[in-house]
């Protein structure tokens, strides 16, 4: 019948589709099971640890920029009402028009001892570079704040969503229950919008793991 061939096209199509884009994970598994000893050795006994332990660190660290900046200003652009407020709903999103190694760069060459902003430390309060503490940009702490501010947006976009589909009666019954707003944010609407934020906080952390160029250059 037209219908049932049709439907076996689609469905050769779509099997042949996701074996396409899941041949690369199944090459690496592959490897897995059937590993070269003298490679893992080699791996095991020179950079597997450090890049195991870098990278929970840096998830650790994204995990928390991204959920905290994420998550309050989901809520204030879709709770709050103030001045320049859909400005603001757009300029959120503007991290995710730039590859995360050109805002790493960005942000490298202006806090960089002699970028514009330490030179202008020193020329306004006559420092030397023995007078003042300044955090190392290229580190660990600044892969982790420059990814975690390119990638709330995922968590933003998320949470904001499942805040606009929340009910104003349930912050009203709430609020009746004698609930401060913060508590009734934290005891009420958060919950409620878990399932998003931790949809978001996936895509942003695999999102890091992938992104080898900024953390490469951070060191």
């Amino acid at each position: 019948m037209p219908g049932s061939s049709s439907s076996r096209r689609w469905q050769v199509v779509s099997i042949t589709t996701a074996t396409i884009l899941a041949l690369p994970v199944m090459t690496v598994f592959a490897y897995l099971l059937v590993p070269d000893r003298e490679v893992w050795r080699h791996l095991v006994n020179t950079v597997l640890k450090d890049y195991v332990v870098n990278s929970l660190w840096l998830l650790l660290g994204v995990s928390f920029g991204t959920l905290s900046m994420g998550i309050i200003t989901a809520w204030l652009t879709s709770v709050c009402e103030f001045p320049g407020r859909r400005v603001l709903l757009w300029m959120l999103l503007l991290p995710m028009s730039m590859p995360a190694y050109i805002i790493a760069y960005t942000y490298t060459g202006m806090l960089d001892f002699s970028g514009p902003v330490q030179s202008g430390l020193r020329a306004i309060f006559d420092w030397s570079a023995t007078d003042y503490w300044f955090p190392d940009v290229r580190s660990v702490g600044g892969a982790m704040s420059m990814l975690a501010l390119v990638l709330y947006p995922y968590v933003y976009l998320l949470a904001r969503a499942a805040f606009l589909e929340q009910s104003v009666s349930i912050l009203d019954a709430s609020r009746t229950l004698g609930y401060s707003p913060w508590r009734s944010f934290l005891r009420v609407s958060l919950p409620i919008a878990r399932p998003a934020i931790i949809a978001g906080l996936a895509l942003a952390l695999m999102e890091t793991l992938a992104d080898y160029g900024t953390v490469q250059y951070f060191g």
